[in-house]
């Protein structure tokens, strides 16, 4: 089983600034590159300050300048929101720049103040993602491609410059609902999902959508693979396990804001609102915990099958303890899963 950080920008106080955050985030991913993680992933959000990387396939340019090996990853492109046309482009050019290394995570978009006020509302958000997908892959494929949709209508064109590889960078579908993922990874993609607040059994019904699917392939399905995202976080101690799950609680009170609540932003900035779930439940769905425990949490994804899960420390704890967090997590948890970018970080 592989590891990801996900260098997720939270951005509670807007006095840090972003040039500082956007540092914290590079000097993460060389960490990441140096201890042996396999890849490093990148949000796209737009006007909030959670999750906030507006431009994730220029930053994925700057990162593959400052690291080696690991792969980077959008979790997820926003495909609604980009005309297809030019965003093929773009991502060409990202794949050439990173040398190769980019891993294209799309989705629909989830935020209702997000894509309301980007003119995409989530009521069509799935309708427009679905011929997005289609535009893109055909785009990045074929050499020429018009095209007469409901959102694009146009003449024969070419993508210019064609991709170095062939259809593209691999393209990782996020999905959450069991049929979602089967029926994606039909499709021949890979996968990018989470369980978000659901119990192991839906874990488990997730990575067995995507193995039934993958099967289904056969040979044609081999190289698929299953990215699994939690907020994670090596604890010292109970006390910090304490605090630490005390800082993700007051995260989630604004993430659960613009994801299922009534999107409530003033000036960038997303209004904490009471949560239904408690701290002690939250702290059971969440990897905050200390190296030993985490060994034991993290056995049951393996044992299910996962590929990769994505690490998400990054809901307000300072930088120091982020990267300290990120340091044990490679030294005292990776290990015991045999990755195999631990003989490239040792030498």
């Amino acid at each position: 089983m592989e590891f990801s950080i996900q260098l997720s920008a939270y951005y509670p106080d807007k006095d840090y600034g972003g040039d500082r955050l956007y540092q914290d985030m590079l000097q993460q991913a060389i960490l990441a590159d140096q201890t042996g993680f396999d890849a490093v992933s990148i949000t796209e959000h737009h006007l909030i300050n959670i999750l906030m990387m507006p431009a994730p396939l220029q930053f994925a340019v700057k990162i593959a300048d400052a690291t080696k090996h690991v792969k980077i990853m959008t979790a997820v492109a926003v495909l609604p929101l980009h005309d297809m046309r030019t965003y093929a482009g773009e991502v060409v050019v990202a794949d050439i720049l990173t040398d190769g290394r980019l891993m294209l995570g799309v989705g629909r978009g989830a935020f209702g103040f997000e894509m309301d006020r980007l003119g995409v509302p989530l009521d069509i958000s799935r309708e427009k993602f679905d011929e997005s997908l289609n535009v893109l892959t055909a785009l990045l494929r074929d050499d020429e491609v018009s095209w007469n949709g409901k959102y694009y209508k146009f003449d024969a064109l070419t993508v210019m410059p064609r991709p170095v590889r062939p259809g593209g960078p691999p393209i990782m579908m996020a999905a959450v609902m069991p049929e979602a993922i089967y029926h994606s990874t039909k499709r021949g993609f890979h996968i990018q999902t989470s369980p978000l607040s659901g119990d192991q059994q839906h874990m488990l019904d997730q990575v067995n959508a995507f193995q039934r699917g993958k099967a289904e392939l056969g040979g044609g399905g081999r190289h698929l693979t299953l990215s699994l995202s939690r907020v994670a976080f090596t604890a010292q101690n109970e006390a910090d396990r304490l605090a630490k799950i005390a800082a993700a609680n007051d995260y989630y009170s604004r993430f659960d804001n613009v994801y299922t609540g009534p999107g409530i932003v003033e000036r960038g900035m997303i209004a904490p609102l009471p949560r239904k779930q408690t701290v002690e439940e939250l702290a059971d769905s969440l990897l905050i915990c200390t190296p030993s425990h985490m060994i034991d949490k993290l056995g049951p994804y393996a044992e299910a099958g996962v590929d990769r899960v994505i690490l998400n420390p990054n809901f307000g704890a300072s930088q120091a303890e982020t990267l300290e967090s990120i340091q044990c997590f490679a030294e005292e948890v990776m290990p015991q899963f045999a990755n195999p970018r631990q003989t490239i970080a040792a030498e």
